[in-house]
């Protein structure tokens, strides 16, 4: 990046995004703090403040932004995006629950609101600025020998955020700088507290999309018809609440008495039932990924290995890749893995690079 370039910085007012603000400024570039105003009264939810990205709490965490982008000297603005939100977000999360696949809003935000409609909205309210920073614990590096972008993990294995990053293209970034890539937490705190940030460093953070742990309000009373629980045998276990209250792999709160520790294996929406298994029974040996993408500017071959994450704490599974007819692709692993969930992402890594990711699908 040249030096004293323009840059926009995403900011929740917590410490990774006004941290990552700091260290620009430190290094002589002009800076504008961006949040994006995403709630409105539209849902019922909780005001019990359990820290999200949507809820009515969140007028607490624009004025905490607001006060972060004060404290380090830059001028902040927010963008409202509430009805964006709805349709790409919201909507997109309780129509996958209704299929039976298990959401990842964080991907999804991440790829049409953050490094999406931020960035366009904010330009068109008059904001200028040539790259978009943001708290991620992840890092983009160009390989001049491909002419290419390559985002890769972060140093800090319990904090790497290239997982919800891989839905980006390099089209993102070419124009994006994570500054605590190079960073672990453990660290991090201490600088905060040293550079006059303690107050923000002690800050609760955002553990999930939405403020609250009841979902509930998201959805139509119709969206919770009562159905059977089977096992794998077809025999009636008990009957469940609806299926867009579980989840593969879901063992506490089926509500069933069994001598045998049961997992949801499947989601059958045509039948409203849901299947139980044994561990042993909701094992797989392979998963299609639909709608792939290769954020590394390359599809691979037929067999390449790589490590897939199928889920953001998952720590990888070692596979090789072949291309289906219609586009999809099989992950195969080299040893069978647990509750691996439609709807979820699988990532595909090299080393510390992102090769591309895409949705798991259902089994054929």
């Amino acid at each position: 990046m040249p030096d004293a370039m323009t840059v926009a910085v995403g900011m929740s007012g917590g410490v990774d995004s006004t941290m990552a603000a700091w260290m620009l400024k430190q290094q002589g570039h002009d800076l504008v703090g961006l949040t994006m105003q995403l709630s409105d009264d539209s849902l019922p939810l909780s005001a019990e403040r359990r820290s999200g990205c949507y809820g009515p709490g969140e007028v607490h965490d624009i004025a905490a932004a607001k006060a972060a982008a004060e404290r380090i000297g830059i001028p902040h603005v927010t963008v409202p995006l509430a009805e964006e939100y709805r349709r790409c977000v919201l909507d997109y999360f309780r129509e996958e629950y209704r299929a039976g696949r298990t959401p990842n809003p964080c991907v999804v935000c991440n790829r049409e609101m953050k490094f999406g409609l931020l960035i366009e909205r904010a330009r068109r309210q008059g904001v200028r600025f040539d790259f978009f920073a943001t708290g991620h614990y992840a890092r983009v590096e160009f390989d001049e020998g491909r002419g290419l972008f390559r985002l890769l993990r972060g140093v800090d294995p319990f904090k790497d955020q290239s997982y919800f990053l891989a839905r980006l293209t390099q089209d993102h970034l070419r124009q994006v700088l994570f500054p605590l890539g190079e960073w672990t937490k453990e660290a991090l705190i201490p600088l905060a507290r040293e550079v006059g940030l303690g107050e923000i460093a002690d800050r609760e953070e955002s553990q999930d999309f939405l403020e609250g742990a009841d979902y509930t309000p998201l959805f139509e009373p119709s969206d919770s018809q009562p159905g059977p629980i089977r096992d794998s045998t077809g025999r009636v276990l008990g009957q469940h609440r609806g299926i867009i209250h579980y989840t593969i792999g879901q063992r506490k709160g089926l509500g069933i008495a069994s001598t045998e520790r049961l997992y949801v294996k499947e989601l059958q929406v045509d039948t409203n039932t849901i299947v139980l298994g044994r561990r042993d029974e909701v094992m797989m040996d392979s998963c299609r990924v639909e709608d792939v993408s290769w954020i590394s500017g390359v599809s691979p071959v037929n067999g390449t290995p790589c490590l897939v994450r199928l889920r953001y704490r998952h720590c990888g599974a070692n596979a090789t890749l072949h291309r289906e007819p219609g586009g999809a692709w099989c992950a195969e692993f080299a040893e069978p893995q647990f509750a691996v969930a439609p709807g979820q992402l699988a990532v595909f890594y090299d080393g510390d690079e992102v090769l591309g990711d895409g949705w798991i699908g259902r089994k054929v």
